[in-house]
C-alpha cells in the first residue's frame, strides 16, 4: 500500500472510531446505555426515568445510534431502542473502569455519594454462585419490575425497592438477603439493604448489576415477576 493510501487509511479509521466518541459526548446519553443495558424499552420510558423530555431523549437516542451504538423498532406510535451489540455494553463499562482509574474527582464523588457503602459488606458474584447452589440465600431484583421482566439473575424475585416496605412482612427474617440493581453506582440495592437490617434481617447488596452478571456469562432467566420466596 502506498504511503498516502494508508494515511487516507488511517484517517478513515481513525474517524470512525471517533464517530463512536462523538455519540458518547453527552452525560444523558451514557445515562440512557446504563439503562439500556438492563433491556429493550420505549423513547418515553427513557425520558421518565432520565429524567429528560421525550423530544430531547429521541435527539440523543438517534445520536446513539449514528454512532452505532443502538438499534431501534417501531410499535405502532411508539420507537423502541436496544443496545445494538454486547460490546456496546463492555464499551460503557471501560468508561467507567477508566474514570475510576485515572479521574480524581470520580473517587471522591463516590464517596461523597456511598461513604458509608462499606457497611453493606457487598458480595462477589463468585460468592452469591456459590451460596445459590446451596440455596441459603434470597436474591432480590430491586430494579422496576419491567426490568426484572425484560431479565433478571436466575432465581431472583422481583422486589423494586419502592415496594420492599409494603412488602417486607412477606420476608422471613431467618432468610439472608442479597439485593442487586443496575450496576455499581445504582442506590436501589443500597436502600433496599438498608431497610432489610433495619428491620432485623441480614442483607447485603452485590458488587456489581444485572448487565455486568449477564455479561461474565452467568445464569440469567426473563419472564413473569416472581413475588414469592420459596
Amino acid at each position: 500500500m502506498a504511503p498516502d493510501a494508508h494515511r487516507l487509511f488511517k484517517e478513515r479509521l481513525y474517524g470512525l472510531y471517533a464517530r463512536i466518541g462523538k455519540g458518547l459526548a453527552s452525560p444523558h446519553r451514557i445515562e440512557l446505555l446504563e439503562l439500556l443495558a438492563q433491556g429493550e424499552r420505549s423513547v418515553e420510558a427513557l425520558a421518565a426515568q432520565a429524567c429528560l423530555s421525550t423530544a430531547n431523549a429521541s435527539q440523543h437516542l438517534q445520536a446513539l445510534k449514528r454512532a452505532g451504538l443502538l438499534e431501534s423498532r417501531r410499535d405502532g406510535l411508539f420507537v423502541h431502542y436496544r443496545l445494538a451489540d454486547p460490546a456496546v455494553f463492555e464499551l460503557s463499562r471501560s468508561l467507567r473502569v477508566v474514570a475510576e482509574c485515572r479521574l480524581a474527582e470520580f473517587e471522591r464523588l463516590v464517596r461523597d455519594e456511598f461513604g458509608d457503602r462499606v457497611n453493606a459488606d457487598p458480595v462477589s458474584f463468585e460468592e452469591l454462585l456459590a451460596r445459590a447452589r446451596r440455596r441459603d440465600v434470597v436474591i432480590l431484583d430491586t430494579r422496576p419490575a419491567t426490568e426484572y421482566a425484560a431479565g433478571h439473575i436466575r432465581g431472583a424475585i422481583s422486589v423494586p425497592v419502592d415496594q420492599l416496605k409494603q412488602r417486607l412482612r412477606h420476608l422471613p427474617r431467618h432468610k439472608d438477603y442479597v439485593a442487586y440493581c443496575r450496576g455499581r453506582y445504582c442506590v436501589y440495592a443500597d436502600q433496599a439493604v438498608e431497610l432489610l437490617r433495619r428491620s432485623g434481617r441480614r442483607a447485603h447488596r452485590l458488587l456489581d448489576g444485572f448487565p455486568e452478571w449477564q455479561a461474565a456469562g452467568l445464569p440469567v432467566q426473563s419472564g413473569p415477576t416472581a413475588q414469592e420466596v420459596t
